[in-house]
């Protein structure tokens, strides 16, 4: 028998997003979101829910851009830093020793370091309640090499991307290949 829990946020896992933007003053900042996701294939784009309250909330609206990063293990204490303190208060990059670099192609600043990086401009914006959904369409899609698979798509495995289980607030690393998609449904037809 199943037992109800009511209506929660329990879609596990999320995947443990950073976000960058440079804000009124033009001053790269970043944060940390678990609210993301792919919304559309075409065009592509991708989709983050912020509360107002945050720093990054009216740089996205003023600059009409972001960059959304996979969080690799190696840098999970950053990423779960960027979620503790404001970019209002906190210069980010110069408290982890990471890099912000400027994108070529978004009005938004990317970390050098982390392995694969999304570039957004602003697409549309919903208002949903507490969390306003920011939908960037994906201009590009930067990846380190060694990243890369021998089709030049993200390696998992390399990248070793976090994920976390936001109702009990605890990150977990990727867990191994159970499959393909769309082969393993496959033994199911013709029954």
């Amino acid at each position: 028998m199943k037992k109800s829990l009511g209506a929660r946020t329990v879609l596990v896992p999320a995947p443990v997003l950073v976000v960058g933007t440079y804000d009124k003053d033009g001053r790269p900042n970043v944060m940390t979101v678990a609210w993301g996701g792919t919304c559309c294939s075409s065009p592509p784009c991708i989709d983050i829910a912020l509360r107002k309250a945050t720093h990054s909330y009216q740089s996205i609206l003023d600059r009409k851009a972001f960059t959304v990063h996979i969080t690799p293990e190696r840098y999970l204490t950053e990423a779960d830093y960027f979620g503790i303190v404001s970019g209002r208060d906190v210069d980010k990059f110069a408290a982890t020793g990471l890099t912000a670099a400027r994108s070529d192609v978004v009005d938004a600043p990317y970390i050098k370091e982390f392995p694969f990086v999304m570039e957004c401009t602003l697409f549309k914006v919903v208002e949903l309640g507490l969390h306003t959904q920011f939908i960037g369409e994906i201009m590009d899609v930067k990846a380190d090499d060694d990243m890369l698979d021998d089709k030049d798509l993200p390696d998992v495995d390399s990248i070793k991307p976090v994920v976390m289980v936001p109702e009990i607030r605890r990150y977990y690393g990727f867990g191994e290949k159970l499959g393909n998609a769309f082969v393993v449904g496959k033994r199911l037809r013709g029954r």
